[in-house]
């Protein structure tokens, strides 16, 4: 069987008819699919985050200096940005089943080349191709559930599937520190690759594709969330969507795609900012010893960890499937998050940890509910092409965050690298107005309320 054949969505069966054996099905088949997600995406982070615990060695050892490792970090951002586009186009045609294990797979494959290089030409080379195999994660994980989770229920299930980001992130820095001072840098490389191999072969074997796939009706028949409405004269099964219509008619000509697009660019500006600067800002200004900065920025993860997982259930329970509100409500929180941090008294290691776990809070609820409102807003088919789209647009906004940001924080210190975060955090609040009471596409639904 080739990769093609592989690839390729899995046909429809014919749907069961007994009620008890659907809902019985159903159950086994969200619960498996939701945790294979879940473990797989957590270990896309082992092998994306591998390097950065390899760089101070890889400086000692072999004479690169932080110019040409910050190379790497700029290659990974901007091929990784690409991929998630373009895996997203393919993925909505694909079974995720198989896209998202071949792709951990590859960035297993990968990790370990880099580790038997020596050189700043093969560092580039694997490190972008690292970062064409990392995006054939999200784009999969986004069709999944839009497919299996209703939209009432979405954001929840979309909140906790979301936090893998911060578990797989806060693991590999002991796995890889810990591989890399017994056994040498190479090591940080290695150990996560293989471990992420043996991930993708147990996708494999966990994930299927949509419910039709396994003789099961849609989602929303099965929650009873199936209205009179104009959902009924647009086509549901993907036989009946071109590649062309997905991409052309339901995100690059989509008013509210962009939108999200937008406001997601300005928003990975503040979480790529905050996460990669604020260390050395704390070091430099605040009166905090290395090792303690590093405590206040991990805050930022377990924010994020409890953002997502808010973010989700308010806007499930208490605006009923909208996901604007909660998003313009954290953009706005986190403006005040990023004033906190900026005058922030000297030496209060836990004033800064509180106001680091309030950052992370307020800019993960978009950063997980923006994704949410991109497959809502284009078509269901659409899921992995819209979501992959506003997620290369986040990924040029998280690539400003390096060089440009840097250059800022040079030139006009630190007031200036505040300034522009906060001008970020408005822009993307004002972004985000006009989707405060939009729940679909108007093209899918009766409504736009």
């Amino acid at each position: 069987m080739s990769v093609t054949d592989l690839l390729r969505q899995s046909p429809d069966r014919e749907e069961f008819q007994d009620d008890k054996n659907v809902k019985k099905r159903y159950r086994y088949w969200r619960l498996r699919i939701f945790y294979s997600m879940y473990i797989g995406y957590a270990f896309y982070y082992f092998t994306r985050k591998s390097f950065t615990f390899a760089m101070p060695a890889m400086i000692e050892q072999l004479g690169f200096t932080k110019a040409d490792l910050g190379i790497l970090g700029s290659i990974l951002s901007i091929t990784y940005g690409a991929s998630k586009f373009l895996s997203g186009v393919v993925s909505d045609k694909s079974n995720p089943r198989f896209f998202m294990a071949i792709g951990l797979i590859m960035t297993g494959v990968v990790n370990i080349f880099f580790g038997f290089s020596s050189t700043l030409l093969f560092f580039s080379l694997f490190w972008g191709l690292n970062g064409f195999f990392q995006g054939w994660g999200w784009p999969p994980c986004a069709r999944l559930l839009t497919h299996w989770y209703a939209q009432s229920e979405r954001g929840r299930w979309w909140g906790v599937w979301n936090t893998s980001h911060n578990v797989g992130g806060a693991i590999i820095p002991l796995l890889a520190a810990f591989a890399a001072s017994r056994f040498g840098w190479q090591w940080a490389m290695f150990a996560p690759g293989i471990i992420c191999i043996g991930v993708g072969f147990f996708l494999m074997n966990r994930l299927r594709d949509t419910p039709a796939s396994l003789g099961l009706p849609p989602i929303e028949k099965y929650k009873s969330e199936t209205a009179k409405t104009e959902t009924d004269e647009v086509p549901e099964d993907e036989e009946k969507l071109s590649a062309k219509q997905i991409l052309f008619d339901y995100v690059l000509k989509n008013k509210y795609i962009w939108l999200l697009a937008l406001s997601y660019f300005f928003v990975y500006v503040i979480r790529t900012g905050i996460n990669d600067w604020t260390q050395l800002f704390l070091f430099e200004t605040k009166g905090l010893r290395a090792f303690a900065a590093a405590g206040v920025v991990c805050t930022f993860e377990i924010g994020g960890f409890f953002g997502s997982l808010a973010a989700g259930w308010l806007s499930d329970k208490l605006f009923r499937g909208r996901r604007g509100p909660i998003n313009i409500l954290f953009c706005f929180g986190a403006l005040f998050a990023i004033a906190g941090i900026w005058f922030a008294p000297q030496n209060t290691r836990f004033v800064g940890s509180i106001l680091m776990f309030m950052m992370g809070f307020f800019i993960f609820g978009p950063q997980m509910l923006i994704g949410v409102a991109a497959a809502e807003l284009s078509h269901k088919n659409a899921a992995g092409t819209a979501t992959g789209f506003i997620g290369w647009i986040a990924y040029v906004g998280a690539a400003c965050a390096g060089y440009p940001l840097g250059k800022v924080a040079h030139e006009w210190g630190w007031s200036g690298f505040f300034i522009i975060l906060a001008a970020c955090a408005i822009i993307s609040f004002c972004l985000l107005i006009p989707l405060w009471s939009i729940k679909t596409h108007p093209k899918l639904a009766g409504t736009t309320k």
